[in-house]
């Protein structure tokens, strides 16, 4: 059976090798007392080791193969960086290998150290053709292992949002309204039209929208001018109105719209339509000015998602899902799903990363009470796992399970996920 050095890592590393004493294959007898930690960059695989090979203590790296002759494969004998390697752990020993100065280096073959149904139950985890890599197994695993493993990707997922933010917060120079109404249209998009949403409210400042707050038509006319959907003649009153302010609004504010074949529609149900979208977005706007300020006055749920519900969206949209094609009547409003969406996804995420970087631990623990106290998501992933039997509590375990899918299972990352990990020492 072919055992991959990915694997042959994770048995190193989790030191699952047999008891009993070890010998280098040149008949030394070889003491393991650190396995050495995993090196997640350039070199080699292990660093820090120690070693103790007949009765002198070494300690270095550690490098880890499938066969000896991998070191030329891989062109180690041209790196120096290989050189502080100590020992050569491989499965198959087919040639001695030198350093740079003509030092052998000594050589452990696992081969026969180790429990080759482990090389089994990793090839049934990669090779399943299941939803997810565990989903027959992860029956077997303890729950507190899998909330320990959700807590450990939720702390990655709150850092990479946090990174994400922060980056909006420089473009922004520092402006912390201007970067969460950044987010806040991103957040309104719904992955779909995201990247359109972000674009228009660059193009748009939250400033120019703050001067017109108490003219609604204004702010539509503003909003739908920049996203390209007023670019033509309009024969219903609505439409004709906003593109005759818009025109004079473009001209004041020097503005560009952005290109309206950036909206997508296809496959999209009408009240996820960009227009739909929009026209909520902008009662959004209308009804809470300030809204950074408010949010970060938020001290409940309810008193959060009262930000994003009963907006004052303009009538022509219960009978429209575009400029001029009247449509059937439908409700304006978000649903609960999208209003808890925004509330994970903007506030939550906005609120961490504005504790984090100003040093107000105040809000950091109120997003993670937020997303302690939201429903858990519900969408086509997250259904796979439960129907696995692995159903998250909150949004705290929900957003954790989206990011363990998105960079563990769909990459069948298993040797470094702490389910996989707990799966294969079983």
């Amino acid at each position: 059976m072919y055992i991959s050095e990915g694997l042959l890592q994770f048995i190193w590393q989790h030191r699952l090798i047999r008891p009993g004493q070890l010998f280098c294959v040149d008949g030394r007898q070889i003491e393991i007392q650190k396995p050495g930690m995993l090196n997640q960059h350039a070199g080699p695989d292990f660093n820090h080791a120690r070693i103790v090979i007949s009765n002198t203590l070494w300690v270095g790296d550690v490098e880890v193969h499938t066969r000896s002759s991998d070191w030329l494969l891989h062109r180690h004998h041209l790196n120096a960086a290989y050189d502080p390697v100590i020992l050569h752990v491989v499965y198959d020993h087919d040639m001695n290998i030198s350093r740079q100065d003509g030092t052998e280096i000594p050589v452990l073959c696992l081969r026969g150290l180790f429990d080759e149904a482990l090389g089994y139950k990793y090839k049934q985890l990669i090779g399943a053709a299941s939803k997810f890599p565990c989903e027959a197994l992860i029956g077997q695993v303890p729950r507190i292992a899998i909330e320990s493993t959700l807590s450990r990707m939720m702390v990655t997922r709150l850092q990479e949002k946090s990174a994400e933010i922060l980056n909006t917060l420089k473009r922004t120079k520092g402006d912390w309204s201007e970067t969460f109404y950044i987010t806040l249209a991103r957040n309104f998009g719904f992955n779909v039209n995201a990247a359109p949403f972000e674009l228009l409210a660059c193009s748009l400042p939250s400033h120019i929208l703050a001067r017109h707050a108490h003219r609604p038509l204004e702010i539509e006319a503003l909003i739908f001018g920049q996203a390209g959907f007023l670019d033509q003649s309009f024969s219903e009153d609505y439409p004709a109105r906003l593109r005759s302010m818009y025109g004079f609004l473009k001209t004041k504010y020097q503005l560009c719209s952005i290109d309206k074949s950036l909206w997508k529609f296809l496959r999209m149900r009408p009240h996820s339509f960009p227009t739909i979208r929009l026209a909520q977005f902008s009662a959004c706007i209308r009804k809470s000015a300030g809204i950074f300020s408010k949010v970060t006055a938020c001290r409940d749920l309810k008193t959060l998602y009262k930000l994003f519900s009963d907006l004052p969206v303009y009538p022509y949209w219960r009978t429209h899902c575009h400029f001029g094609k009247p449509a059937a009547e439908r409700s304006l409003q978000p649903g609960i799903g999208s209003v808890e969406n925004i509330a994970i996804n903007t506030c939550c995420y906005v609120l961490f990363a504005f504790g984090k970087h100003t040093g107000q631990p105040k809000y950091i623990d109120r997003a993670l009470h937020f997303l302690d106290a939201i429903q858990p998501e519900s969408n086509a992933i997250l259904k796979k796992y439960a129907d696995a039997g692995l159903t998250p509590n909150n949004a705290f375990e929900s957003q954790a399970l989206l990011q363990l899918n998105k960079y563990y299972c769909k990459q069948k990352k298993c040797l470094n996920c702490g389910i996989g990990i707990k799966i294969l020492k079983q």
